[in-house]
């Protein structure tokens, strides 16, 4: 190939190509955020129409911890990802810090999407809610850019070099 065309100096293209998956997972980790966001305020606005209707003490207590917990994770992983999203560094801490990003916020989305379908009870299996095509595309971002597995691979390269 000629030098014109080469992004990166000779013999670097392995990690060049390694390089442009840290962007991809900040972007995986922000898509996934944004799928849990939407299944809790499904899971929100369909507790609060429940109540409505009167109060089911247990469910409603049950609802209210699970919203709780779900809105905690969604806020944790924005955090994560808008510290990682400014973190490049030149000694590549980019790459652990975008893996740290991606494997919390899809982990996260897939946990919150569980708990709206179990909020919505058996209608959360149901097409005519969101809910479950936001558990569809949740667990997908835990497959691509590399799998959880590959993430936690890559955290750990980084966290024995230290």
């Amino acid at each position: 190939m000629p030098v014109a065309n080469r992004i990166g100096n000779e013999g670097e293209g392995y990690k060049v190509a390694l390089s442009t998956l840290d962007g991809g997972r900040i972007g995986i980790a922000a898509q996934a955020t944004g799928i849990a966001q939407g299944a809790f305020e499904a899971a929100l606005k369909y507790s609060q129409e429940r109540m409505a209707f009167g109060p089911l003490d247990f469910a409603v207590s049950s609802h209210s911890f699970m919203l709780a917990d779900m809105a905690t994770e969604i806020d944790a992983a924005r955090l994560l990802i808008r510290k990682r999203r400014g973190s490049r560094t030149p000694a590549g801490g980019f790459t652990m810090d975008a893996a740290i990003a991606k494997l919390f916020a899809s982990e996260m989305a897939t946990r919150v999407t569980h708990k709206a379908i179990q909020i919505h009870g058996g209608n959360g299996y149901s097409r005519e809610y969101p809910v479950e095509r936001n558990y569809r595309d949740a667990r997908i971002t835990e497959i691509y850019e590399g799998t959880s597995e590959i993430q936690r691979l890559v955290i750990s390269s980084w966290v024995l070099k230290s």
